[in-house]
């Protein structure tokens, strides 16, 4: 998690063969799932954002582990940035508890 503007960007570009200037979210953790950190392109210039949980972890959707890249559907985002909430709270495990809840009032 050391990488700043030109290492995220360098990244996208070489590692997962993306335009990092596409307007698409990056996002990118560490090996113990308690940072992030997200890249995006505005039109005008690259936006780094971060985040380092106090307790708990960040909970991926489930991918091939092979890949270099995984595409992440906007309510799996939601999801995934929206569980800090609720694992503050206590409410759960992050996304498993949100699919649950929203399962169940459908």
């Amino acid at each position: 998690m050391r990488k700043n503007f030109n290492g995220l960007y360098g990244l996208v570009r070489d590692h997962m063969g993306c335009d990092p200037a596409s307007g698409h979210v990056f996002l990118f953790a560490n090996a113990r799932r308690n940072r992030l950190k997200l890249l995006v392109y505005d039109g005008s210039g690259l936006w780094v954002c971060a985040k380092k949980m106090d307790g708990g972890r960040f909970r991926w959707p489930e991918r091939d582990s092979a890949a270099k890249k995984s595409v992440l559907s906007h309510e799996e985002l939601a999801l995934l940035l929206g569980a800090l909430i609720w694992l503050r709270r206590g409410h759960g495990s992050g996304i498993a508890s949100l699919r649950r809840k929203n399962q169940q009032s459908h």
